[in-house]
């Protein structure tokens, strides 16, 4: 079955072409750098230490850490005192994962860590699925459900990140599928961002949570049925507002 994940609706709603280049083509010109390879062993740790609160937190980023870096082609060597100070910035928000998550969600029990979610868009009229992976779903002793999704940044969010629309849009399509897939009441399912502030002085982990209700969800699907149905039927214009912030401007692939 064809499906359609966030990344590639994001990837659409910035521009359909770039969509087609990125996710039809598979033409990928960004090979990741320090930042991300900081943020993909950050999260690695967080799913390890949610299914066993007593790992060994630096040992696991340390070399997570340390696989993502090596996975990198080209490190500027001016980095290097960056890659310490991640090392250290990474080790401190390690070790205060489960003390936030005690914190925030007191007697809490873990139901999935990296759940995958593969579920029918029913409100489509061509067959797709959606497909997404939970970075960390539990429950609290209230009967609540709360879908967690980690997101490495350097001091925080300001609001129009917070509020912008397509990034809420993601945990609006985690409740959805999560509630379809597992048939849940969708009032007893609460989302969070949870942001991992590697520069912050402090609230280093903070939860900020997303409200989702009938409105917000039928939006979002309206978002997505529009991209599965220009998806589906290689429609896949140019958005040129956007060619000023996009990768491929004026390359061979989009001259």
């Amino acid at each position: 079955m064809p499906h359609i994940s966030f990344s590639a609706l994001k990837n659409w709603e910035f521009c359909p072409f770039y969509h087609k280049l990125t996710y039809i083509d598979r033409v990928r010109l960004f090979k990741g750098n320090v930042y991300t390879a900081f943020g993909t062993a950050l999260h690695e740790t967080c799913e390890k230490l949610a299914l066993d609160k007593e790992l060994d937190y630096q040992k696991i980023f340390k070399l997570s850490f340390k696989n993502e870096l090596e996975k990198l082609t080209d490190i500027p060597n001016e980095h290097a005192s960056l890659i310490r100070e991640m090392k250290g910035q990474g080790l401190e928000l390690a070790s205060m994962i489960v003390e936030s998550l005690k914190l925030k969600f007191p007697g809490y029990s873990v139901i999935s860590a990296e759940e995958q979610i593969i579920q029918p868009i029913s409100s489509c009229d061509i067959d797709y699925d959606y497909k997404g992976f939970l970075d960390l779903v539990i429950k609290t002793p209230d009967g609540k459900y709360h879908i967690i999704d980690w997101k490495s940044c350097s001091w925080g969010w300001d609001i129009e990140k917070k509020t912008d629309r397509i990034t809420t849009y993601q945990l609006t399509y985690y409740k959805n599928f999560f509630c379809s897939k597992h048939n849940i009441d969708p009032k007893s399912v609460e989302t969070y961002f949870g942001l991992l502030k590697r520069t912050a002085k402090k609230n280093k982990v903070e939860f900020y949570r997303v409200s989702s209700g009938p409105r917000k969800i039928k939006n979002a699907l309206n978002i997505l049925n529009q991209a599965v149905y220009n998806i589906h039927n290689k429609n896949h214009v140019k958005n040129k507002l956007k060619c000023t912030k996009c990768e491929f401007n004026k390359t061979q692939w989009c001259p």
